[in-house]
C-alpha cells in the first residue's frame, strides 16, 4: 500500500460509479488478475488530457485497453489514441470493450513490441503513457523526447512499486530498475517531473 489502507478505501469509496463498459472490466481484471491502472487513476489521466488539450496519445502497454478508454474520452472527437499490446487476445478483447465503449473509431490497435511501435514513429504526441514491463522503463525514456512535443505530458504508472522504490534494500529487482528510472526521470532537462501516490504511483513529467 502507498497510501494509509483507509485512504486508499476512502478513494475508491468516493470516486463516482463508472459506466457499465468500465465496471465489467474492472471485474473482469480482478477475477482474472489483470493490471489495470482503476478507476482512481484513470480519472487522473482524463483530467490531465483534457486540461493539456490533448488530441493524441500513444500508449505503451495497454492490456484490455481499460486505460485506452479514458484516454479515448478525453481526447474527444477527432482525437486519436495508440493501442499498443503484444498479445493478440488482449487486443481483440480490448477492441469489443472500444465499440461497446463507443470510442472505436478514436483509438487505433498495434498488436506487438510497445517499445518497437514507439521507435517507429516520427510523429510528435500530446501524450505519452508508460505501463509496460518495468525492466523497460529506462528504455522508454530515451525514446519519449523525441516523440512528445513541448508542453506535452510523459505519465508513466507503478513509479512506486508497492513502496519498495524507498526502501534501501530493495527485495524485487525491478524496484531497482524503477528507482533509477525515477531518479533519471527527474534529472531530465526534457522534462519537469512531479510524483503521485496515488495506487502504486504515477508520475507525471512535462516535456520543456
Amino acid at each position: 500500500m502507498i497510501t494509509n489502507e483507509a485512504v486508499d478505501f476512502y478513494l475508491y469509496d468516493i470516486t463516482p460509479a463508472r459506466d457499465p463498459v468500465l465496471t465489467e472490466m474492472e471485474r473482469q481484471a480482478k477475477e482474472r488478475d489483470i493490471p489495470i491502472v482503476g478507476p482512481v487513476v484513470g480519472r487522473v489521466l482524463f483530467q490531465y488530457a483534457q486540461a493539456i488539450g490533448a488530441k493524441s496519445v500513444f500508449e505503451l502497454g495497454s492490456a484490455i485497453g481499460y486505460s485506452t478508454i479514458w484516454w479515448a474520452r478525453a481526447v474527444g472527437e477527432g482525437g486519436r489514441v495508440i493501442y499498443t499490446d503484444g498479445d493478440r487476445k488482449n487486443a481483440e478483447e480490448a477492441r469489443r470493450y472500444f465499440q461497446e465503449a463507443g470510442v472505436l473509431e478514436r483509438i487505433e490497435i498495434r498488436v506487438g513490441d510497445a517499445l518497437e511501435l514507439l521507435s517507429e514513429e516520427r510523429s510528435e504526441y500530446d501524450v505519452i503513457f508508460n505501463d509496460v514491463d518495468k525492466e523497460d522503463y529506462p528504455r522508454v525514456l530515451r525514446l519519449v523526447p523525441p516523440r512528445l512535443r513541448r508542453g506535452g505530458l510523459f505519465i508513466t504508472d507503478n513509479v512506486l512499486w508497492r513502496g519498495q522504490v524507498a526502501q534501501e534494500v530493495k527485495d524485487d529487482e525491478r524496484a531497482s530498475v524503477i528507482a533509477e528510472f525515477n531518479r533519471q526521470l527527474y534529472m531530465s532537462k526534457d522534462f519537469f517531473t512531479t510524483i503521485l501516490p496515488l495506487r502504486d504511483g504515477v508520475s507525471v513529467a512535462t516535456r520543456t
